[in-house]
């Protein structure tokens, strides 16, 4: 497996940049090689990426989502293997810091070479980048899921 880790700060309130990654759907806008995510249920979605010309899909599951500090998930089935979790720091009552950490499994030649010549670190870097365009760009979320899904 394969660590990537990026931070970003945004200059909107927290509950703002918190209520907007929770829309799972709107991905497609700001993450470079998402061409569609559909949530199928509080704890589903599917993914349809493309990356250095492969395309796959995969299937992911929030296991842990706290409103306003984190949202964990994981793969669950498709040609995609990884882990990961979104934090959220409350730096003042405009700006969010926010964290990924997520662990993935390069699958195939050309993914393996973009992980070593750091393109994935680089990717994420520019999707955390657009979000940060997106949202402060828009000064509110698109919508917000506020649930609490607890790891089984």
């Amino acid at each position: 497996m394969s660590m990537v880790k990026q931070s970003i700060d945004v200059d909107v309130p927290l509950h703002t940049a918190y209520d907007q990654w929770t829309q799972f759907e709107e991905f497609p806008h700001f993450m470079e090689g998402v061409d569609e995510v559909r949530q199928t249920d509080d704890r589903r979605t599917h993914w349809r990426t493309s990356m250095a010309g492969v395309e796959r899909e995969f299937d992911a599951e929030i296991v842990d989502q706290l409103p306003d500090e984190r949202v964990s998930w994981r793969t669950t089935g498709g040609e995609v293997q990884q882990i990961g979790t979104v934090t959220f720091q409350r730096l003042d009552e405009t700006h969010t810091r926010v964290n990924l950490a997520m662990d993935f499994q390069p699958e195939g030649v050309a993914e393996r070479a973009a992980d070593v010549l750091g393109m994935v670190d680089r990717r994420v870097k520019g999707d955390l980048s657009r979000f940060k365009t997106f949202i402060e760009d828009r000064g509110r979320a698109t919508g917000a899921w506020r649930g609490r899904i607890s790891p089984n």
